[in-house]
């Protein structure tokens, strides 16, 4: 553990709670962690679970930092960054706002360099999240490594060379949660029109979503070949994937994540106008 790593948060939502429940004690002291918000529940709540340090407003605490985290939500950042300004004395600055830019992080921060973007997602609230990560050329080889173990506190990290291609780590693993939610619900009702209980499909449902991840994680096969090893032609498997493809599914599905990569390059243009 690195007991002097000084962490600072910009907001108190529930990505940072997973991010301080996965550093605090671990990555470095809950004393070395501070939460900004102007939520006093939020605040309260997190002082009391895990121990660390709170404020209402940005002050002396940003700047003995190491690490600052914004998180806030995308629309309040250019307000909340300015406010952070005055504190600045080269700190590694970690955005996990969708869309948000470095080179507008960077503008609204008096050109402050020492920028690394990432995509978490929602998984993170249980250790099993994965995030997308980019650096700026101002981060040093040090700071990379902090803020590769501050997200590996929550699940896996993948990094990028391009900035960009955040966009396409938003669409796929940043909104893919609520993708898999969404096909849950589907065969929850699927189920019931079949005769189960809702609770019944559900089950059924959740157990094979979470047993097929596994059984691919452990595999080294693509997931086509895992596919085509339960799908016997004219089988029940069989019929249900021709039936998919013959509904254009998959073309639905690539369409829909080229939608979401389209918004996050949209979000970063609008709210980088400011």
């Amino acid at each position: 553990m690195q007991n002097n790593l000084k962490i600072c948060f910009i907001g108190g939502g529930n990505m940072a709670q997973a991010l301080i429940g996965g550093l605090a004690g671990k990555l470095t002291a809950a004393a070395n962690i501070h939460v900004v918000d102007v939520n006093p529940d939020a605040l309260a709540a997190l002082s009391a679970q895990f121990g660390v340090q709170t404020s209402s407003a940005p002050g002396s605490e940003v700047a003995a930092a190491d690490v600052l985290v914004l998180a806030v939500k995308p629309q309040q950042m250019h307000a909340v960054v300015s406010n952070l300004v005055p504190h600045m004395d080269g700190q590694l600055v970690l955005s996990i706002a969708a869309g948000i830019r470095a080179v507008d992080l960077s503008r609204w921060l008096n050109g402050h360099q020492a920028i690394v973007r990432t995509m978490p997602n929602t998984p993170a609230l249980i250790g099993k999240g994965v995030t997308g990560m980019t650096a700026s050329a101002g981060v040093t080889p040090e700071q990379r490594a902090t803020a590769d173990a501050i997200l590996k506190a929550v699940g896996q990290t993948v990094w990028l060379d391009d900035e960009s291609q955040l966009d396409a780590v938003t669409a796929i693993s940043g909104s893919g949660p609520a993708y898999v939610f969404y096909f849950l619900e589907a065969m929850q009702k699927a189920a019931v029109d079949l005769g189960l209980t809702a609770e019944q499909g559900y089950a059924l449902a959740l157990a094979t979503f979470t047993g097929a991840s596994a059984l691919a994680t452990q595999s080294s096969d693509p997931a086509s070949v895992l596919r085509e090893r339960v799908t016997s032609k004219g089988g029940t498997t069989h019929a249900a994937i021709t039936s998919m493809q013959a509904a254009g599914v998959g073309e639905a599905i690539a369409a829909a994540l080229q939608a979401a990569a389209k918004r996050s390059q949209e979000m970063g243009e609008e709210f980088g106008k400011v």
